[in-house]
C-alpha cells in the first residue's frame, strides 16, 4: 500500500499514535511481524532521558533503555536489560538479536527502523527511516548500555532502498531553534497546524540542512504554494 509522508513533519503525541495506531510510551517498538517497520522515539533536548546522538556519517547512535523504576532501585545504575525478568526479551534484546543477525549475515535485510524526534512538550517530528545495522554494549561509566546504530535511507518505488546523504537530515538542535525562533508557527501565514520544516533554499538547489539560517517552519497549504519546494517522498510498504 503507498503511503505518502514528508520528512520533517511536525505532528503531536496524539497524531503520533493514531498514525501508528497503537501507544508508543515505551518509546522503542519493535516490529510483530504485522508491520513492516520498528519505531524508535529519540530526542537530543536538554532534559532528554537516554543519550541519542548522531556520527559524524549522518548515523544515529540510539541509546537503549533502562529497567522500570522499582522502590528503592536507580534505573540509572542497573545495566540495560536484554531479558525481562520472565526470560522473554525485552525491546532492547528484540533490537539487539536484529542487529547482530544482520552483521552475522543470518539476515539478508537489515531492520527498517520508522524514528520520531522530539521537538517540544508534546510536539514531535517525523525524522524519517533508518537501517537498524549494528549494535554495541559499551559502558557509561556507571553500568552498561546499549547503542544501536542505524543509517538514514530512503525507501522508494520497488521498494529500493537508498541511503540518504547524511547533510540531508535537519540536525535535532536545528529543529529545536527553529521551532523556538519561530514560535511554533507557520512564518507565513501563522497557521498552527499541519506544520513542516522548510528549506528556504531548497536541498536540491544547494541549500543546507545545517544552520536555522535556511530553515523555517511552514504550514502544508504554503509550503504547496512555493515554486520550489521539498521533495515529497513516496514510500511502499
Amino acid at each position: 500500500m503507498a503511503r505518502v509522508e514528508d520528512y520533517d513533519k511536525i505532528i503531536s503525541y496524539h497524531e503520533m499514535v493514531a498514525i501508528e495506531k497503537m501507544p508508543l510510551q515505551r518509546g522503542m517498538v519493535f516490529s510483530d511481524g504485522r508491520r513492516k517497520y520498528s519505531i524508535l522515539l529519540m530526542s537530543q533536548r536538554k532534559d532528554a532521558v537516554y543519550n541519542d546522538e548522531f556520527d559524524s556519517n549522518g548515523h544515529l547512535i540510539y541509546e537503549g533503555h533502562d529497567v522500570r523504576a522499582e522502590q528503592g532501585i536507580d534505573p540509572k545504575t542497573v545495566d540495560q536489560p536484554l531479558e525481562t525478568p520472565a526470560g522473554t526479551w525485552t525491546e532492547n534484546g528484540k533490537f539487539y538479536k536484529a542487529a547482530m543477525n544482520f552483521k552475522s549475515g543470518l539476515r539478508r535485510e537489515a531492520e527498517l527502523v520508522k524514528v520520531y524526534e522530539k521537538i517540544d512538550v508534546g510536539v514531535w517530528s517525523i525524522k524519517g527511516f533508518f537501517q537498524l545495522i549494528d549494535v554495541k554494549r559499551v559502558s557509561d561509566g556507571k553500568r552498561n548500555v546499549f547503542k544501536f546504530h542505524l543509517r538514514p535511507v530512503l525507501r522508494r518505488v520497488f521498494n529500493r532502498v537508498e541511503e540518504m546523504p547524511f547533510n540531508r537530515l535537519i540536525p535535532s538542535g536545528v529543529k529545536v531553534k527553529v521551532w523556538e525562533r519561530d514560535r511554533g508557527r507557520c512564518v507565513r501565514c501563522g497557521a498552527t497546524e499541519n506544520l513542516h520544516y522548510d528549506h528556504d533554499l531548497p536541498y536540491a538547489k544547494g541549500g543546507t540542512s545545517l544552520t536555522e539560517k535556511n530553515i523555517r517552519l511552514l504550514c502544508a497549504k504554503c509550503n504547496l504554494a512555493k515554486s520550489d519546494r521539498i521533495m515529497v517522498f513516496v514510500y511502499y510498504f
